[in-house]
């Protein structure tokens, strides 16, 4: 068994993104490109985003702090604390609208 603090994770990958040139850090709390199912928590500051990308496979985006915009072709969804954001199949972008931190969860 393991525990991880996902508020403790959340606030140490804001820190780091804070002090990155491109103001983002992540890291990836469980599996990994060898398994199935991967989560990881993703912190980007204001006004910084994740371009348009496609989806791996099935994918969610639980924000654990701050506020952030979920675009996909017209689209467009925001998220606050607490807010979980099933992300559509297809092209999408991520763009913080504050200081936040997301738990992205993928499935392949």
């Amino acid at each position: 068994m393991q525990k991880i603090s996902l508020e403790a994770t959340a606030r140490e990958q804001l820190t780091a993104a804070a002090a990155s040139a491109a103001g983002r850090a992540s890291t990836t709390v469980y599996g990994g490109h060898e398994h199935r199912l991967r989560q990881t928590v993703i912190a980007l500051v204001a006004g910084q985003a994740l371009s348009e990308h496609a989806n791996p496979g099935e994918a969610t985006v639980f924000v654990l702090r701050g506020r952030v915009r979920l675009t996909a072709g017209g689209d467009a969804w925001e998220g606050r604390d607490g807010d979980f954001l099933v992300v559509p199949d297809g092209l999408h972008g991520l763009e913080a609208l504050e200081d936040s931190a997301v738990l992205l969860t993928v499935s392949k």
